[in-house]
């Protein structure tokens, strides 16, 4: 991406300290270069930058969304099947715009995002968050990554891959092999599926998926590369394999449970709940197609959502935001942060969004922090974000301003 040289100065901001969960009045933030050079507090004189006094309104971190698809333009996995690549991407447009202008300056694509995606948003082709991509998730034969209907042999696809489709692959050997294929095209981080799923066709919501040799393979091959697995689990037992195994983050993992919670605890994993697409979906329900049985597997989760991120957040588990909307959902986004409320304070979903989530990503320094140093992703909002996240939620809210890599996206200032 190109970037301006020019300096900027941001002036009588409160900025959030994402790490401490305080805000710190009187801050000054001085960005060059897409990097933010310095961050002082009080009377502060800068020279030779554009100043934006921000007069005592908000400064946070650009936030970051740990669980998005942003080429699931539709939630009909058939549909999108049939959808050629092109069409796909320029779709996709408008999504990554949208999560943008709602202040996420990251995301991790939790499958479908290509290199060629993330490249073209660091060109700044397309405006967009920050991709880290995942490819395809790894999946079991049956597994939740493999889509196919019943009786069907082969999935007809159009898409490239791009879209929500696994790569199926059985046996330690073929497991090996396909997380190796997507670290080969640009894979910031291996996705696999070690549970069942809601919207998948064949496969319980209680069930374990891969075995444990199977998970340790995709772990080591992730370590090798110096990245990590992350995995979509549900039940206590899955999610209990998986980050024996070596899994860094558990995606969803409504139906966890205390003795799951301390597991993850010790083995150092975070959990990243996804409350707003189950939410979605039921409110859709009537208009989406869900069958009678996605519609039960779909009931049983979204019940417990909540339950998952008390039970994790009293055996202290790191929790990182996600949200796993598809298609025309993605706009519910900022859903979230309401939805979450129930188990969490505005503070402690804040850093789920910014400091938390970027020690998830491996990008600890870089983004989710205002610090020197770190990537110029900064967010102006009214209000004080520690006291309620309004100014994130309600109808015609939103930043006032959003900076990603020192380019204003948006600026109401």
């Amino acid at each position: 991406m190109s970037l301006s040289r020019r300096r900027l100065a941001l002036r009588n901001a409160a900025l959030f300290d994402s790490r401490a969960g305080v805000m710190r009045p009187g801050a000054t933030v001085v960005v060059e270069d897409g990097v933010i050079a310095g961050v002082e507090f009080g009377a502060v004189q800068v020279d030779d930058a554009e100043v934006h006094d921000l007069a005592g309104r908000a400064l946070l971190p650009g936030l970051i969304d740990a669980h998005v698809h942003v080429t699931a333009v539709s939630h009909d996995v058939l549909r999108l099947a049939l959808t050629p690549p092109s069409l796909i991407t320029a779709q996709a447009k408008d999504v990554l715009e949208g999560m943008l202008a709602r202040g996420f300056t990251s995301v991790r694509d939790a499958a479908g995002a290509d290199f060629g995606l993330a490249e073209a948003v660091e060109r700044g082709i397309f405006a967009g968050p920050r991709l880290y991509i995942s490819g395809q998730p790894l999946s079991q034969t049956g597994g939740h990554g493999d889509v196919r209907p019943k009786g069907a042999r082969r999935m007809i696809c159009t898409c490239a891959g791009l879209g929500l489709f696994g790569a199926i692959a059985d046996g330690v050997g073929e497991v090996r092999k396909a997380a190796r294929d997507q670290l080969r095209n640009g894979a910031h981080q291996i996705k696999i599926m070690a549970g069942g799923g809601v919207m998948s066709p064949t496969d319980p919501i209680e069930g374990t998926q891969y075995s444990m040799e199977e998970l340790r393979a995709a772990c080591e091959e992730a370590e090798a590369a110096g990245t990590y697995v992350m995995a979509h689990a549900y039940s206590p037992k899955a999610i209990e394999r998986a980050v024996r195994a070596g899994v860094r983050s558990i995606e969803h993992g409504n139906l966890l449970d205390e003795a799951a919670a301390r597991t993850m605890k010790a083995c150092g994993a975070y959990l990243v709940p996804t409350l707003a697409t189950y939410a979605a979906l039921a409110e859709e329900a009537g208009k989406l197609n869900v069958s009678p049985e996605q519609l039960e597997k779909l009931r049983r989760v979204q019940d417990k959502g909540i339950e998952a991120i008390r039970i994790a957040q009293a055996e202290g588990v790191p929790i990182a935001f996600g949200t796993d909307l598809l298609g025309h959902m993605h706009e519910r986004q900022s859903t979230e942060y309401a939805l979450r409320a129930k188990a969490l304070s505005p503070v402690q979903i804040l850093q789920g969004a910014t400091s938390i989530a970027a020690d998830l990503l491996q990008q600890s320094g870089k983004i989710g922090v205002i610090a020197p140093g770190a990537f110029a992703d900064l967010v102006v909002v009214e209000g004080d974000p520690t006291r309620g996240l309004q100014m994130l939620t309600a109808p015609g809210k939103g930043p006032l301003a959003v900076m990603k890599q020192g380019r204003f996206y948006v600026n109401r200032l």
